[in-house]
């Protein structure tokens, strides 16, 4: 359950394991609350493993964290950690010796969307509404030790990070006005104009991702090699 890049990760694993069959429920845009408050709604179907990889769009729009405490006591919809219990409980109904799988989402860059640039996101290098990606990440691991669930942790330990996310931002220099290439982090406090300015993500910048946030073939390849490791 996730987005399209689970989709895109599982096509990858699938090609490489023979007789495997997957249903991606992923929603674009959803958070694990959304999946949670429709989980009796979504179908989900019974089966032997389970991947979860929600997370970054819970940080982005501001949803609390939590703690621990709330998914051990499943105090319900009101945080991430609550949101996870809800849908853990919901797969082990299904399939109680089912595998679960928890995959912290990844890091992220400056995010600019290439059909309307005006849908842009800063980067996890700084928070938002005083919570890190860093922070949900861990909460995210602290469930997967507690409930002795599989953690693929690409947060932290997929090789993915903001020296690599993409080779550079183009943007205009302030003092000139002359588009000029960017690396992390001197890009961080340019500005990007989405009324005026070209996209600042041409093909030369795609490395991991391709726009800051979505990963690239490189970066899904990343994800599958972990995701295959965590299924075995």
């Amino acid at each position: 359950m996730a987005t399209k890049t689970v989709a895109d990760v599982m096509t990858m694993v699938k090609e490489k394991t023979p007789g495997l069959k997957f249903v991606n429920q992923g929603h674009n845009g959803w958070t694990s609350g959304g999946i949670a408050e429709k989980i009796e709604e979504l179908g989900i179907s019974t089966a032997d493993v389970y991947t979860i990889f929600l997370g970054t769009n819970d940080w982005w729009q501001g949803r609390p964290i939590g703690t621990l405490n709330d998914y051990k006591n499943n105090t319900g919809n009101s945080t991430i950690s609550g949101s996870f219990r809800i849908i853990t409980n919901k797969l082990k109904s299904l399939n109680p010796s089912a595998k679960i799988i928890l995959i912290t989402p990844l890091q992220r860059s400056d995010f600019v969307y290439i059909s309307n640039y005006k849908n842009n996101a800063f980067g996890s290098y700084k928070e938002k509404n005083d919570q890190s990606l860093k922070d949900v990440a861990a909460a995210i691991a602290a469930i997967a030790n507690f409930e002795k669930f599989k953690l693929v942790d690409l947060y932290n330990k997929s090789g993915i990070t903001q020296q690599n996310m993409i080779n550079f931002k183009r943007l205009r220099d302030p003092s000139t006005g002359a588009y000029k290439d960017y690396r992390y982090p001197a890009f961080i406090d340019v500005p990007f104009d989405p009324e005026k300015d070209d996209y600042p993500y041409p093909a030369g910048a795609v490395n991991m991702t391709y726009d800051g946030l979505h990963p690239s073939d490189k970066g899904y390849a990343v994800i599958a090699k972990m995701v295959m490791q965590a299924m075995n």
